[in-house]
């Protein structure tokens, strides 16, 4: 699409609105793409694990539901855990917990023994728990490098947000820090010094130091203007620090890679050929960055939902995905994607797309309801 023609159509009409919520039909692009699908054939029988969990299994939220889903990569669901309303973002630290971002507070899982230890109440004031996209509560989480600390981005609905810090020995919140409107993501420097909370709406990335959490800084992070505001498509949702210099890496749209120098404040624009709505953005073992691709917003001229996997030389490689997805991790190898289904809008679908990377071959698998954040074991 024409940059300017996108700039200008901000707010997405009613018409595509609703066929985008519907899923929308994919076709060709000028980009590099994989169009090959293996054939599944019938549903594998759900597999039965008893015991300790094993290396290489996939955890997910389930946004749709109150669990956090066990998934075998090559047979699908085989657990659940109860872990609070709405579960959201999740990180897996070194330890084997999962720390999950829900609507009533971080629910701390014991992944080995798929069990709930703890729920973490919220300081910030979110009101009741509910479901839905604009759900009060947790969203974006991450650990510290040294797991003592769990970020957790607190969205407030009509209001700014909170990036708030829960010890992880003490299980509890200690700090309480304001941040930008719905912090889909949030993301901690290489060294662990400071935190980023990507603010989708106020099209913003808050940056905390952690050694003076207060003395926050604001960078505008917006490669197509804040025309249109709480209604424009266009706003930033995830991001990824890039290991080689600590920049963060954020997509927009398929068209633009939003480069942004943390400590400077400057932010570079590349080109990107996906020409899709983009969410969730993961690095695999050797730098690639992993974009999910939701959909068109406009039917005329966008592509269909898909994973670009953009090379640290910046060329990029697009599997076409069937309907829309929404976050994406990668198996330890960086042979495989798992992306999740959820999506945060409607359209979603209660399932994994698993991408062999080297061939492009998909695959479904069974999960959870909504599955939204994901983590690789």
């Amino acid at each position: 699409m024409n940059p300017s023609a996108r700039t200008a159509r901000v707010v997405l009409p009613a018409v595509a609105a609703a066929l985008l919520l519907a899923g929308c039909a994919q076709s060709g692009g000028a980009a590099e793409r994989s169009s090959s699908t293996a054939e599944s054939g019938p549903p594998a029988p759900a597999p039965t694990v008893t015991g300790r969990t094993p290396a290489g299994t996939l955890i997910v939220a389930d946004f749709g539901a109150d669990t956090v889903s066990f998934v075998d990569p090559a047979r699908g669901r085989f657990d659940s855990v109860r872990v609070g309303t709405a579960p959201y973002g999740l990180v897996v630290g070194e330890d084997g917990r999962a720390w999950v971002a829900t609507a009533e507070g971080v629910a701390v899982v014991d992944t080995a023994a798929r069990e709930r230890l703890a729920l973490v109440p919220y300081e910030t004031e979110t009101g009741r728990a509910t479901t839905g996209e604009y759900r009060g509560g947790g969203m974006g989480i991450a650990l510290s490098p040294d797991g003592r600390q769990a970020y957790v981005g607190v969205n407030v609905p009509g209001g700014n947000g909170a990036l708030e810090i829960v010890d992880t020995e003490r299980l509890e919140v200690t700090e309480s820090v304001p941040v930008g409107r719905r912090p889909f993501d949030v993301d901690v420097s290489r060294d662990g010094t400071e935190v980023y909370a990507t603010n989708h709406d106020s099209f913003d990335i808050t940056v905390v130091p952690t050694r003076s959490p207060s003395d926050t800084r604001r960078i505008e992070v917006a490669p197509y203007g804040t025309e249109g505001g709480l209604g424009s498509w266009l706003k930033p949702h995830y991001a990824a620090v890039r290991a080689s210099d600590g920049r963060l890496l954020l997509p927009f749209e398929g068209e633009r890679l939003a480069v942004v120098d943390p400590e400077s404040g400057r932010v570079d624009v590349e080109r990107m050929t996906a020409n899709t709505h983009q969410h969730g953005a993961a690095l695999a073992p050797d730098g690639s960055l992993l974009v999910v691709g939701t959909g068109p917003i406009d039917l005329d001229e966008d592509e269909g939902p898909s994973l670009t996997v953009r090379r640290p030389d910046g060329s990029e490689r697009v599997h076409p995905l069937e309907g829309p997805h929404e976050d994406v991790a990668v198996s330890a190898d960086g042979r495989t994607a798992y992306v999740t289904g959820g999506f945060t809008r409607d359209g979603y679908w209660d399932g994994i797309t698993v991408i062999d990377l080297g061939s492009g071959d998909t695959r479904r698998l069974a999960a959870g309801e909504r599955p939204l954040g994901i983590a690789v074991l």
